[in-house]
């Protein structure tokens, strides 16, 4: 499908030879018109620099750039799709700077300094994760983006948005709920990528709070580690190495309860007690 003058992602992934790598966790998102929804999903692009992590044959990377995004930073650690970006950004003249290397290797921080960023990736399903992680827990805050626009599996998404008593409650849950405002925007089916995985993915669209409850990002991440760690235990043994009963009856929470039952502000309030 052509929708901006560049060859169809099919022909390019067949011309570069670029066949999705499982080792890599690639899954490439070849649908102009889904790729264009995700970019919408991040609201008006003309004023910010976009950061994306794993490009590949460039499908997002050119829906943000049609969706006018003032400058693209794209991150590609497989560097046989880099001759396929430089076509984009022979097409789009100073508008993409992609950098060869590791997105776990890099620091955001640096990249666009003093610039309106938001993070926008149909993440390899190896590194979503641990990516998110690290956004959510910059030590300053509000952080160095606007928002995190991200696509991931399903059962990962939900864990994200999930509160209280669902099923999916934990560390994930606390984390982005504590920091952020975060929904499911729009599912995508398996057959929308080459290869198809075996589960739907999910766009997740996050907002940092101007305000999150005061925390120490450290403690925070122990105590949410030990009570999901043992979830199917009562907190007061879960906990135990970080005080357990005594701790649990300072902030008043019954020792019998367990972790999925208890609230962003519970798991601040113990955090803060460590």
């Amino acid at each position: 499908m052509r929708i901006d003058g560049l060859p169809p992602l099919r022909d390019v992934i067949e011309r570069h030879g670029l066949q999705a790598k499982k080792a890599l966790g690639q899954n490439f998102l070849l649908d102009l018109n889904l790729t264009s929804k995700v970019a919408r999903a991040a609201g008006d692009l003309t004023q910010t620099t976009v950061i994306e992590v794993g490009p590949g044959p460039g499908g997002l990377t050119r829906a943000l750039l049609l969706s006018d995004a003032k400058r693209v930073i794209a991150i590609e650690r497989d560097e046989r799709c880099l001759s396929a970006l430089a076509e984009i950004s022979d097409h789009y003249p100073n508008r993409l700077e992609v950098i060869s290397g590791d997105a776990l290797k890099t620091d955001f921080t640096a990249l666009a300094p003093g610039e309106d960023v938001k993070i926008v990736a149909n993440l390899p399903y190896n590194i979503g994760t641990e990516l998110l992680v690290r956004w959510l827990t910059v030590l300053d805050w509000p952080p160095f983006y606007q928002s995190l626009t991200l696509m991931f599996q399903r059962e990962v998404a939900q864990r994200i948005v999930a509160t209280p008593r669902d099923d999916a409650y934990g560390r994930l849950g606390v984390l982005a709920g504590w920091r952020t405002d975060a929904r499911i925007a729009f599912d995508v089916p398996p057959q929308a990528f080459t290869p198809p995985p075996k589960v739907t993915s999910s766009v997740v669209h996050l907002v940092p709070r101007a305000a999150p409850l005061q925390a120490d990002v450290v403690k925070l991440g122990r105590v949410t580690e030990a009570a999901f760690g043992q979830r199917r235990k009562m907190l007061r043994q879960s906990l135990k190495s970080l005080g357990g009963e005594a701790l649990l009856q300072r902030v008043g929470i019954d020792p019998t309860r367990r972790a999925e039952t208890l609230d962003v502000e519970d798991f601040v309030a113990l955090a803060n007690l460590i």
